[in-house]
C-alpha cells in the first residue's frame, strides 16, 4: 500500500489558466475545456489513474470497459470542483444552488462549545468550509499550505469571499497549538479523517473489507479536549446543485487517562469509517484520493 506523500496534483499555471476562462467565457466553456483536461490525465499519468482503476475493479467490483469510463468521469467531476470552488469564493456570477441537511447540528455546535468537524476526500471539500459561513462563529480549517504557497497567494487574489482561518499544517507540530486555542475558544476547527503524512500515528481499519490506514489524531482531539465531533461532506449532484451533509455530533465525555482517550478515539475513527463508507456508496465517483488507498 503506498501513502499520500503531501501533495496534491495541479499547477500554477492549470489554475491561473482556468481562472481566466472564467473571468472571460465563463464556467460552461471551462466544463467543455474540462474534457480534454480529463483525456489528458486519463492517457499520460498513470500515477493518478491506475489507483482509480484499481479502486473502481477492486471496492466497487466494475467490470469491462465500467472501470475505465468511471475513471474519466472521475477526472471530469473533479476538475469541475476545483471551478465551482474558484467560481463560488470568487464572488463570479454563479446559478450554483445547495441542500443543508444537518445543518442545525453545527449551529448548536457552534452556540454551545464549538467543536470538530471531519471530512475526507470525497465530493468538494473546500465548498463544504465554504459554506459554513452560514454559521455564526469563527472556523478554522487545518491544511497544509506549504506546498502550494504561489497558487495559494494566486488564489486568494480572486477568492475575495473566503472567510475562513487557515491553520497550516507544520513540521514543529505548533498547528496543535492553534488547534487547542481554537478549541478553548469555543470555535470549530475542520479537518479531513482520510489521510496522513508518512511518520505520523496511523491505525490499520477495515474499509469496505479490505485493509486501510487511517489517522487518529482528529478522533484524538476531540477525546482529549472533550469537544463534539461531526462528519461532514459536500457531494455535487448536478452541474449546478451540492448537497451538504452533516451527521449528529458525537460526544465522548471526559477521559480517565491516555488508554481511555485512545480506545474513545478507536470508536470515533470506527464511526467515523461507517459513514465514509455510506457516502462513497452512494457517491463512487466523487473519490478524489489518487493514491493506492488500500493494501494492494
Amino acid at each position: 500500500m503506498s501513502s499520500w506523500q503531501g501533495k496534491t496534483r495541479g499547477g500554477k499555471f492549470g489554475y491561473w489558466f482556468f481562472i481566466q476562462i472564467l473571468k472571460w467565457p465563463g464556467i460552461k466553456f471551462a466544463y467543455f475545456f474540462l474534457n480534454f483536461v480529463s483525456l489528458y490525465f486519463f492517457l499520460f499519468v498513470s500515477k493518478a489513474r491506475n489507483p482509480l482503476l484499481w479502486y473502481f475493479r477492486n471496492i466497487h467490483q466494475y467490470s469491462g470497459l465500467r472501470p475505465y469510463l468511471a475513471t474519466l468521469s472521475n477526472f471530469y467531476v473533479f476538475g469541475q470542483t476545483i471551478i465551482d470552488k474558484v467560481v463560488l469564493m470568487s464572488g463570479l456570477g454563479n446559478k450554483f444552488t445547495f441542500n443543508f441537511d444537518g445543518e442545525d447540528y453545527i449551529r448548536q455546535m457552534a452556540k454551545d462549545q464549538g467543536g470538530i468537524l471531519v471530512g475526507a476526500h470525497i465530493g468538494n471539500w473546500e465548498i463544504a468550509g465554504h459554506l459554513l459561513k452560514r454559521i455564526d462563529t469563527k472556523v478554522h480549517i487545518v491544511m497544509l499550505e506549504a506546498e502550494h504557497e504561489k497558487i495559494k497567494s494566486m488564489l486568494d487574489d480572486v477568492m475575495t469571499e473566503k472567510k475562513m482561518s487557515i491553520i497550516p499544517i507544520t513540521n514543529d507540530f505548533s498547528h496543535l497549538f492553534k488547534i487547542k486555542e481554537a478549541l478553548e475558544n469555543n470555535e470549530i476547527v475542520a479537518m479531513h479523517g482520510d489521510r496522513f503524512l508518512p511518520g505520523t500515528n496511523a491505525f490499520k481499519r477495515n474499509f469496505f473489507n479490505k485493509n486501510a490506514e487511517f489517522p487518529l489524531g482528529p478522533f484524538l482531539l476531540a477525546s482529549k479536549y472533550n469537544k463534539p465531533i461531526c462528519f461532514v461532506n459536500a457531494l455535487k449532484e448536478t452541474s449546478t446543485h451540492y448537497h451538504f451533509f452533516a451527521e449528529e455530533p458525537i460526544q465522548t465525555g471526559k477521559s480517565k487517562n491516555i488508554k481511555d482517550r485512545n480506545a474513545q478515539a478507536e470508536k470515533l475513527l470506527d464511526k467515523y469509517i461507517q459513514q465514509l463508507e455510506k457516502t462513497i456508496k452512494k457517491y463512487p465517483k466523487q473519490w478524489f484520493n489518487y493514491y493506492y488507498f488500500w493494501e494492494v
